[in-house]
């Protein structure tokens, strides 16, 4: 049985996660996860161990969440950078992995993106200067 590559996740191969691309990575990220339907795992994490008086739709239920959150996680860490993946190849869940990077890097880069935008919207050209030299055409 021959496995089929997602052609998607040539995305995550061609833009490594890194301190620097981190909206970039995660909006691509969830579009391969997306592709492929874990993309729930990112959120939440599953039940270690089944109840007890589970039905059997709630253990195949349980077991594809293991089998996602196995597949997101695997995603993830192999977008990463060698040293990035260094970091959290002992982290369980990816949604852990998503957690951790969101407190670290989604909060200061949406800040930096902001001052950019708002440098950028209130920059003014000079009289006598040529748009060429903005770097606008």
């Amino acid at each position: 049985m021959s496995s089929i590559k997602n052609p998607l996740a040539a995305i995550l191969d061609s833009n490594k996660f890194s301190v620097l691309n981190y909206q970039g990575w995660l909006r691509n990220l969830k579009i391969v996860l997306a592709s492929e339907k874990p993309l729930y795992t990112l959120e939440n994490t599953p039940l270690k161990e089944a109840p007890a008086d589970a039905s059997p739709e709630e253990l195949a239920k349980l077991d594809k969440w293991w089998d996602d959150e196995l597949k997101a996680r695997c995603y993830v860490i192999a977008s990463m950078s060698n040293e990035m993946q260094r970091c959290f190849e002992k982290t369980e869940y990816a949604a852990g992995i998503h957690l951790h990077l969101k407190e670290l890097y989604g909060r200061t880069l949406g800040l930096r993106g902001s001052l950019l935008s708002r440098s950028s919207m209130t920059s003014r050209m000079h009289d006598g200067t040529l748009v060429h030299e903005h770097g606008f055409v």
